[in-house]
Formats: C-alpha cells, sequence, structure tokens
C-alpha cells in the first residue's frame, strides 16, 4: 500500500519512483522547483501530465540555457496548450534560471545551498496519516525567504515544502507506506 495521495497511475508511478527520492542533480533540482512553482493554484497531476512538453519548450531545464530565452520564445510559451499558459509562470522560469546562475556566479553551489536548508541529510519525518503532514514548515519558510532573496520567484513557503518532499529533502511517505525509510530494509 503506497501513501493515500498515490491513485491513479500516473501518481502511483511518481511516488513509486521519484517522489521522495534524495536528488542531488543541479539540473533535476532546477527542474523540479521550477515545476513546483507552476503548480501554484493547481494540482500537482495537472503539472505531471505536462511535464514533458515543460523540459521540450524550456531546454530541458538547463539553466544556461534557459537563462537565456527571449521574450518571443517565452511568448510562444504562452501560446501553446501543453504548459500552464500564466505569463508569471512561465516568464518566471527565466527569471529562476538567471537567479539560480547570479547565485553560482557568487561562488554558491545551488546544490548544496538547497541542501544546507535539511543539514544536508533527509529528513525523515514518522507521519501516520496524510492529515498529520504539513504543507510548509520552518525549513520551507527559510527556503523560501533565502529564494526570494536571491531573485526567484513563485517559491513560497508550501512551493518550497513541496519541492523538499518531491525531491527527497524530507521524507514524508506515510508510516505504512512501504517507500517510508523505516520500511525499506524490512
Amino acid at each position: 500500500m503506497s501513501c493515500p495521495w498515490a491513485q491513479g497511475d500516473d501518481y502511483l508511478a511518481y511516488h513509486d519512483h521519484e517522489w521522495g527520492v534524495p536528488c542531488y542533480d543541479r539540473r533535476a533540482l532546477f527542474e523540479k522547483l521550477c515545476l513546483e512553482g507552476q503548480q501554484a493554484g493547481l494540482s500537482w497531476i495537472t503539472v505531471l501530465r505536462k511535464r514533458e512538453q515543460y523540459r521540450t519548450r524550456f531546454h530541458q531545464f538547463v539553466p544556461e540555457v534557459v537563462a537565456r530565452m527571449s521574450d518571443d520564445e517565452l511568448a510562444q510559451c504562452l501560446l501553446d496548450a501543453g504548459l500552464i499558459r500564466h505569463r508569471g509562470k512561465l516568464f518566471g522560469i527565466r527569471q529562476n534560471a538567471q537567479a539560480l546562475l547570479a547565485l553560482e556566479h557568487t561562488g554558491i553551489d545551488f546544490v548544496s545551498f538547497l541542501w544546507a536548508f535539511v543539514g544536508g541529510q533527509p529528513i525523515i519525518n514518522h507521519w501516520s496519516t496524510l492529515a498529520d503532514v504539513p504543507t510548509a514548515t520552518s525549513a520551507s519558510h527559510a527556503m523560501s525567504k533565502a529564494l526570494k532573496k536571491a531573485g526567484f520567484t513563485f517559491v513560497g513557503p508550501t512551493i518550497c515544502y513541496a519541492f523538499m518532499q518531491s525531491m527527497g529533502l524530507v521524507n514524508d511517505h506515510l508510516l505504512n507506506c512501504p517507500l517510508h525509510a523505516n520500511n525499506r530494509n524490512s
């Protein structure tokens, strides 16, 4: 039995193979941070089903390439039904790429920067029900504040916590889920 939110083939595959798996890959972390921002006000399944089109339009989320996208190229994205056609969100992906590169230009490693909010190791939570799982934590508030200060957008505390969950900075699989850290070696 997986976590109760993982219903349907798309969600179940995402839950079983991606969600909560610790990730230290710069490009993948950047992609997911941007995609979590696309989710604002929507369900994750909406973004998940559009993820491949986002990857195509946003050059596989290579920050150096995304940062150079033109206004015209981004305006074309607004016409693409395979994306969430919200001007602020789509232009925000370029802004986030530029912010990432500016952060790194100061000598800060993006991956280490993100993982520092959990002390460099995944936080293993012990929730019994979905109602127990918070939507934001002090760590996600701190991450949000730091990202905003660095120039990122669509990175509120709730978005940051969803990002932390999905990229394995925190393990929020429920205790009865086979993917909870306590159950992996049993």
